[in-house]
């Protein structure tokens, strides 16, 4: 009987196994691919004569297809992907003729006041990329200006444009203290004197970044989610964990320092297929390692180095203020791990109810419940999505309601299976480190083939 029962252990073990690489095959072919990323757009603003000159850095194909930026993360998500990539693969002269027809369409939808005066933006020239690889994002460079009204130049502008349009770097230039600032889709800057100082102060730069750092881990950057999960999932004690997270903070710190100071360069096309490839080794070294191996705490350091240099890509795309570099960057960071100590923190809450019955805790009826409800919620809202959770998300919402489902399912699996020893490992480390594997080692395929 004893074998029989240890032979069926092993066989749903399989059985999870094989499950949770489907999910994470159909996940990963499912995730945004990073080549059409959606990125911010970089406006410098300068005062030229008797008017207000802009020269914005856009990716227009987005803009031209109509896709709301504030609702992916990524174009090939967006109901008009078909449109985008077919006008990322027209030449520049056809794009510019279609960006002309489009241009009174966009200056409708950006907001300019002077001292309060709305004022009508007026194309003044754009450059765009030829064709080239139809996989990345190609980018405009847009010039437009806005004439003062009556030719007096005013105190103060403000600056926007619409929410679908996504996220603005505004860059005064040509004076001291210039206004630097990273909008949200569709807000508006207050007024900015033209005459310059409103340049934030350290502090206030500070507080700025930090919602920049948080973004950039949930909910956008899914890479580095799950690889601070595959740190998790290695043992249900403390202490394997916080070794393994300070080092990883240690590390991305100091190459996303070095890195946004430029002192060190190296193309994502090297950076991103090893970060994928620090995915899959911490998750599979999670299926074969119960504890903290003596070599793991070093290649934890490594990867950190690593993921560092990812982050600062990020920064790279729309600079740090030059008078308050410091501040933005100790933000930035700062925003980086409350955005990885949320994702634990979520984990940890998921899985917590689940250790307990593992370790010895005479709940088990209270545990399936719990985790029936979760279950039956999470499948509610995967059929049922609430609107507006996609923007929220900025990912279609299976991209984290399927994983969270299945490891409530997992969970109430080790729950049931709970008389067997290691359950917990058995029926969740396992499979959850399966699935974060398979993701990794497509990811490394994917950024380096295709």
């Amino acid at each position: 009987m004893r074998i029989l029962k240890s032979f069926n252990l092993v066989n749903n073990l399989w059985h999870l196994a094989a499950v949770s690489t489907m999910i994470a095959i159909w996940l990963a072919s499912a995730l945004p691919a990073r080549a059409h990323e959606v990125l911010p757009a970089i406006a410098d603003m300068e005062q030229v004569d008797d008017s207000l000159v802009f020269n914005v850095r856009l990716n227009v194909e987005s803009f031209i297809a109509g896709i709301d930026l504030t609702e992916t993360a990524d174009t090939n998500d967006a109901p008009q992907a078909a449109d985008y990539d077919a006008l990322r693969a027209l030449s520049a002269e056809e794009l510019g003729a279609r960006f002309e027809a489009f241009w009174p369409e966009m200056a409708d939808r950006v907001t300019i006041l002077m001292d309060g005066t709305a004022v009508t933006p007026e194309l003044s020239g754009f450059t765009i990329a030829e064709t080239g690889d139809v996989e990345t994002i190609r980018e405009t460079y847009v010039s437009f200006f806005a004439p003062f009204p009556d030719g007096t130049a005013p105190e103060t502008v403000q600056v926007g444009w619409a929410k679908e349009f996504g996220a603005l770097v505004l860059r005064q230039q040509g004076v001291d203290a210039p206004y630097d600032g990273f909008l949200e889709a569709g807000a508006l800057t207050d007024p900015i004197a033209l005459a310059g100082g409103n340049q934030a102060g350290g502090w206030e730069t500070f507080v700025n970044y930090i919602p920049v750092g948080f973004d950039h881990i949930v909910p956008k950057g899914l890479d580095h989610i799950l690889f601070v999960l595959g740190l998790f999932f290695l043992s249900t004690r403390m202490r394997p964990l916080l070794t393994q997270v300070t080092l990883f903070t240690l590390a991305h710190t100091i190459t996303l320092a070095a890195a946004a100071l430029g002192y060190v360069s190296i193309s994502g096309a090297i950076v991103e297929p090893l970060i994928a490839a620090s995915i899959a080794y911490v998750a599979i070294e999670n299926i074969f390692m119960r504890n903290l191996s003596p070599w793991r705490p070093v290649v934890i350091f490594g990867f950190g180095l690593l993921h560092g240099l990812g982050f600062a890509s990020v920064l790279a795309e729309f600079g740090l203020p030059d008078g308050t570099f410091v501040p933005a960057l100790i933000g930035f960071n700062v925003g980086v791990e409350v955005g990885q100590l949320a994702v634990i923190a979520v984990m940890f809450l998921a899985v917590w109810q689940a250790i307990r019955i593992d370790r010895g805790a005479n709940e088990a009826n209270q545990g399936m419940a719990v985790y029936a409800v979760l279950i039956a919620a999470t499948i509610a809202l995967l059929v049922w999505s609430p609107s507006g959770m996609a923007e929220v998300l900025e990912n279609p919402p299976y991209v984290f309601l399927a994983p969270m489902l299945m490891i409530f399912v997992l969970c109430f699996g080790s729950v049931v299976m709970r008389d067997h020893v290691d359950a917990y490992r058995r029926i969740v480390t396992v499979p959850a480190s399966v699935f974060i594997a398979v993701i990794g080692i497509y990811w490394v395929i994917e950024r380096v083939f295709l």
